[in-house]
């Protein structure tokens, strides 16, 4: 079994202690970049392999150019002699060589940003002693160019945080609670030094409880909380946690699943303190008095595999709430006079309850499905938007297509809406034209109804632009919109605007209309009464612009 450690980026090469040559002044400097340490599993004797460790080291570019001459690196591995067993690689991108003594590898340039200079199969030697330890260091020259070394501490043996996967249930109702038990062991050889528990839970998953020893954050963009879909809890555990033993957080923590829960996501791990992730923008630690304890229990024959690998010490979970989503399109209704541009917002909301998303595969929730009326063309598309031919087959032009397919992004939040801002020129009049927008699952024609909305009746509604014939030339600046009630922006992939519904006008497509709604002029705009709704339409009186 092999694992693998990850890596140092640029920014911590410095971290390391790094040293280098006097370089002359006009001679570029690179960094050699590795893991600060590694730990590998003792050998377990007799005839059985030991496991496996991949160690990379990498080389930092962030010079202006490339580096066009040949470049040798070496990595003296005498001080491993006794202590662990190095292979290369089956896969290399540089030209390397083994022997007892070193590691050598030559690359004929150095691009700019990381490059992998080698990548090690490190094992524990058979005779070799738990906590033994030797330096790796990589060095670099090439004429014209000084090289930052970087050096990787190999251990034996360690401390391994192995964690326990929880009991819990998959199926739920919203308002649902169950128990979190975490329980977790030291299958490694040393002691370590407190532990940080953490849990991370979707946006339809609530952690009950509250502890003094937690930080609590998410990071949500402009207020809504499901354009990320993660919450992050992490506890720290104070105390000594001792090889072989195992360990149970003495305390609740209650799973509670939301109104708007639907597809969730729980994952909970336990790390040494400062090898747990960041945490979010935000974060508060509450004062109620309360502490998250730990008390050893008894070995358990159930804990996971034993071997000094970080990613054991993470399980993951996935929920399945009974619920549903009403994605519901809006009707769209425009006036404005020949020649003239109009403003349109076509899309769509959820009016819940629950919220959608698919964090795991990143696809789109939905597709918006617009076809525009006649007697009409598109002049501004929407980041998010493409166009297409009228029967959904691809095309190349964007603007002037007949029929449009705009995607939400991963996440759908519960009660939010996604508007796509559309401007629009009406070229002529035609009679009883008409279009529509529809929302639903994506398919090759366009959309169909979600299996988790139960009205499919509310998916598609229509757009009515009324264009007035004849008379003056109207203002190409005139505009009209769809949205007069401002909402709560959308995710960035749709590109959204504040969004608002209106009834469709009865008066059937581009058709000749002059003031037939009854509406009263002022200034030159108009307010037009459709289905509840309010429909600005800007009419040019002569020598004026509205």
């Amino acid at each position: 079994m092999r694992k693998r450690i990850s890596l140092l980026t640029a920014c911590g090469v410095a971290a390391l202690g790094l040293a280098a040559t006097p370089a002359h002044a006009a001679d570029p400097v690179f960094s050699l970049a590795g893991p600060a340490e590694v730990g590998l599993r003792p050998h377990p004797g007799q005839n059985i392999a030991p496991q496996k460790t991949s160690v990379e080291f990498r080389l930092v570019n962030d010079t202006a150019s490339a580096f066009d001459r040949q470049s040798t690196f070496t990595i003296d591995l005498t001080g491993l002699k006794g202590i662990a067993d190095v292979a290369l690689a089956k896969q290399q991108g540089s030209d390397c060589t083994l022997t007892e003594a070193a590691v050598t590898c030559k690359r004929p340039a150095l691009w700019k940003g990381e490059t992998t200079v080698v990548d090690l199969d490190l094992s524990a030697a058979k005779d070799s002693k738990a906590g033994a330890t030797a330096d790796l260091t990589v060095t670099g020259k090439a004429e014209g160019a000084t090289f930052k070394t970087a050096t990787t501490k190999v251990r034996v043996g360690g401390p391994d945080l192995v964690l326990e996967r929880a009991d819990l249930k998959a199926e739920q109702k919203p308002g649902d609670k169950q128990n979190l038990s975490i329980v977790f062991a030291n299958e490694g050889t040393e002691s370590v030094q407190g532990v940080v528990l953490e849990m991370r839970t979707t946006h339809g998953i609530d952690l009950v409880e509250q502890y003094d020893n937690c930080s609590y954050s998410e990071d949500p963009s402009e207020g809504q909380p499901w354009n990320t879909g993660w919450s992050t809890v992490q506890c720290l555990l104070e105390g000594e946690y001792k090889p072989g033993a195992v360990y149970g957080v003495d305390g609740p923590l209650t799973l509670k699943a939301a109104p708007h829960a639907f597809a969730d996501g729980l994952t909970y791990a336990v790390y040494a303190p400062g090898a747990q992730p960041k945490a979010g923008k935000t974060s508060k630690k509450p004062a109620g008095g309360k502490t998250l304890a730990v008390r050893e229990r008894p070995a358990k024959a159930s804990a996971q595999s034993v071997d000094l690998d970080p990613w054991n010490n993470l399980q993951e979970f996935d929920f399945r709430t009974k619920n549903s989503a009403d994605l519901v399109a809006w009707p769209v209704a425009l006036a404005g006079g020949v020649g003239e541009t109009v403003k349109a917002d076509f899309g769509f909301r959820n009016n819940g309850p629950a919220w959608v998303a698919e964090l795991r595969s990143g696809e789109s929730v939905a597709r918006t499905d617009i076809v525009i009326p006649a007697g009409t063309k598109v002049t501004k598309v929407p980041a998010g938007c493409r166009g297409v031919n009228a029967d959904g087959t691809s095309r190349e032009q964007t603007l002037g297509a007949p029929r449009y397919f705009c995607s939400t992004g991963h996440v759908v939040g519960e009660r939010e809406k996604f508007a796509y801002p559309f401007e629009l020129k009406i070229e002529q009049v035609v009679a009883n034209a008409a279009g529509s927008v529809s929302v639903g699952q994506w398919t090759p024609e366009g959309t169909k109804g979600q299996p988790w909305d139960p009205h499919h009746a509310n998916d598609k509604a229509s757009v009515v632009i009324s264009a007035k014939d004849g008379g003056a030339t109207p203002s190409p600046t005139a505009t009209a919109t769809a949205s007069p009630t401002a909402t709560a922006t959308s995710s960035a992939s749709a590109s959204a605007t504040p969004a608002g519904t209106s009834g469709a006008t009865a008066n059937g497509g581009l058709a000749a209309t002059g003031s037939s709604a009854g509406a009263l002029a002022l200034g030159g705009a108009v307010l037009v009464a459709a289905g509840g709704g309010l429909v600005l339409a800007f009419r040019r009186k002569a020598g004026t612009h509205a």
